[in-house]
């Protein structure tokens, strides 16, 4: 089997040759390729090649096509800074107030330089690989933080537990859920065999599950519908501890969740298995970055043991590995699968 193949065998819940390994590791693939992140983000061509290198390093089985965390929100008129050597970030939000969501004018993701970046990258890996390397194009943010960057997060927590605001809550929700969408259908075009999208906002560690289900839930349904539409299977991510919605994260319809380190992999396993994939969930930090190559093979050993009576299981860390990363701690984690 190849790589394609391997993640093409979990996502149906068949066996595959050998563990899948699908990486969230952006940061650390430009660092490799003697790129900084304003070269990476600006040139489709060194973002493909700071993939493609990655690739031929470490020999793993899926790339997960990511940029930062704030591109939607700048399309969406968000102001951004762009740092030298690391992911964008929001530097304020678009909306002083709630009721400014009236006068939003539409938005054409594609008019954004940033998104055409990421799509094209896309695209040359697609083409690259031809269907070798299962490519994963994550669609930046899901409906509900995305609509907390354009309103800026605390504000936007204030007004979801306001009643009287949402009638305008579900506006600004719905305004953001065009534009993911826009995002997912753009993403299908590029060759990628999947979408995913982050929702990070809407984890337990801000919002109580009440809120996911009423104010996250729905929305996250429309962008899972999307994607099965267009005949891609669809990933939902969210960081922090999601044990008390995992339940609620596969209403979704997701076919897989990418779950944080601080997630069970016990209790995500009890309730994924021979419902939805498993992708995850190594300490990225804690473990990959500043461990040592023992730790990371306990560590995976003991994640690959949870998971070894079902084939929905794709090895990844929890979140994006950080660009210090030791190589050979990334070698010992995904040598580690390919002996299981």
């Amino acid at each position: 089997m190849n790589g394609y193949q391997r993640i093409v065998a979990a996502l149906r819940g068949e066996e595959p040759d050998t563990v899948p390994v699908m990486l969230h590791n952006f940061m650390m693939a430009a660092r490799e390729a003697g790129m900084t992140m304003v070269q990476f983000r600006n040139d489709p061509h060194e973002m493909a090649r700071a993939f493609i290198e990655s690739v031929e390093k470490y020999e793993f089985d899926g790339i997960m096509i990511d940029v930062d965390t704030v591109t939607l929100a700048g399309a969406a008129g968000v102001p951004i800074n762009f740092p030298h050597d690391q992911p964008a970030q929001a530097a304020g939000a678009r909306l002083q107030k709630l009721e400014e969501v009236v006068d939003l004018p539409p938005v054409d993701i594609r008019s954004y330089r940033p998104v055409q970046v990421w799509l094209e990258a896309t695209s040359i890996l697609c083409k690259h690989f031809n269907d070798n390397i299962f490519v994963r194009g994550n669609c930046d943010q899901s409906p509900f933080t995305l609509a907390s960057l354009i309103r800026g997060i605390e504000p936007w927590l204030m007004d979801i537990v306001d009643e009287e605001k949402h009638e305008l809550v579900h506006k600004l929700l719905a305004y953001s859920t065009d534009i993911t969408l826009q995002f997912i259908r753009s993403m299908a075009k590029t060759g990628a065999h999947m979408t995913s999208n982050g929702d990070s906002v809407a984890g337990p560690e801000l919002i109580s599950p009440d809120m996911f289900r009423t104010f996250a839930l729905p929305y996250e349904k429309k962008i899972v519908e999307c994607s099965h539409q267009l005949s891609l299977p669809y990933f939902l991510h969210i960081c922090g501890n999601t044990e008390r919605i995992i339940d609620a994260m596969l209403e979704s319809g997701a076919d897989g969740l990418e779950l944080d380190y601080r997630t069970s992999p016990t209790l995500a396993h009890d309730k994924m298995k021979d419902r939805a994939v498993f992708i995850g969930n190594i300490d990225p930090s804690g473990v990959l970055a500043l461990g040592t190559p023992t730790l990371v093979e306990e560590k995976t050993r003991e994640l690959l043991t949870v998971f070894s009576d079902t084939p929905r299981f794709i090895l990844n860390a929890g979140c994006a590995i950080p660009p210090i990363t030791p190589p050979e701690n990334l070698r010992m984690m995904i040598s580690t699968a390919r002996s299981f």
